[in-house]
């Protein structure tokens, strides 16, 4: 009866044996056995409405990490949950992972490199990025992740920045004390108040309402952006100043990237750059289909002598690199 009762036990370890090295072989519910472990959800949150050249991004980045991953890296994306303040606040804080916004890091954590987000300062997408990936663009990226604990994964061209009002503009002086919606950046409103113009300061959600109420009569902005918040509703002329090339990041929080597997990184890196080259590439194309979309939804194309703005800027874009952006000069810059 001993040796029976001994028998039985050996047996039953050889089987819990067995079935525990069966189980270790398997990853545990909720967890992938793909390098990089358990299933991730990533919360990727922008300013701009869905339909918005950085939107569009971020859900070509969605599908291209999902696809890579295995479905194991889920991106959320959440358009028009907040303004650029208050999502590049939360990125940096950590309370959502990534973003997919305008240059509210830059104004925030590297504000001596804000001119790659000023009036008339770059000349072109090819300009801007020669400069971005030279060495003031490495400096400004460095200075972001360390003052304001998000990294760079990409830029995404959201095309020139034009003018929208209910009248004509043509000259400087058509500017003159018109109530200009802009965002809350200091030194865009100083350009604009060299120009002539009495700059209404309104945090992007609150654009619509603004010219729709009479807080403001005219907006600056991308094609995208005037498409997408339809001001066509509100706003009678499309005004071609071409006065900033306008441009947009995704970022991802530094501590949290700095947190995952090197496996991850890596696909998080090589989906956004896919992701922003693709909407590049999109915007590019479909730049002059979108000023067709808004002149069939009523809007009057106005051209202006832009070189006349220009020229009435320019004091103000040279005080500023000398006060605001002294890490470099204005000549430099366009020199690259």
């Amino acid at each position: 009866m001993k040796t029976l009762k001994i028998g039985l036990l050996a047996v039953g370890l050889c089987l819990l044996a067995l079935l525990w090295g069966c189980e270790a072989g398997k990853a545990p519910m909720g967890a992938s056995s793909a390098a990089g472990g358990a299933q991730k959800t990533i919360r990727l949150a922008s300013p701009f409405k869905a339909g918005h050249i950085l939107v569009d991004a971020s859900q070509k980045f969605k599908e291209l990490l999902a696809k890579t991953s295995g479905g194991r890296l889920q991106v959320q994306v959440q358009p028009g949950v907040g303004s650029e303040e208050a999502i590049n606040d939360w990125t940096s804080q950590g309370k959502v992972e990534m973003q997919a916004t305008g240059g509210r890091p830059l104004e925030v954590a590297a504000p001596q490199y804000f001119f790659f987000n000023a009036p008339y300062v770059m000349k072109d997408f090819e300009h801007f990025m020669r400069v971005w990936n030279g060495p003031l663009g490495d400096k400004a990226r460095a200075q972001v992740e360390a003052k304001g604990n998000q990294k760079y994964l990409g830029i995404v061209y959201r095309g020139l920045r034009q003018t929208t009002a209910n009248k004509p503009i043509y000259t400087p002086s058509d500017v003159y004390k018109l109530k200009l919606r802009l965002p809350t950046v200091k030194t865009w409103i100083a350009v604009w108040k060299e120009i002539g113009a009495s700059p209404v300061p309104v945090p992007l959600p609150g654009l619509f309402k603004a010219l729709k109420s009479g807080q403001a009569e005219a907006s600056e902005g991308d094609l995208t952006q005037i498409s997408s918040f339809k001001l066509f509703k509100v706003q009678g002329y499309l005004i071609i100043t071409n006065h900033l090339v306008q441009t947009g990041g995704i970022l991802i929080n530094k501590a949290f990237f700095d947190g995952l597997s090197p496996e991850d990184q890596a696909l998080i890196v090589a989906a956004a750059k896919q992701a922003t080259e693709w909407a590049n590439d999109k915007i590019k194309k479909g730049e002059s289909g979108l000023l067709v979309s808004l002149q069939r939804n009523g809007m009057k194309v106005v051209i202006p002598d832009a070189d006349s703005l220009r020229v009435k800027a320019r004091p103000a874009v040279e005080k500023l690199f000398k006060t605001e952006w002294p890490v470099t000069t204005w000549s430099e810059v366009l020199a690259q």
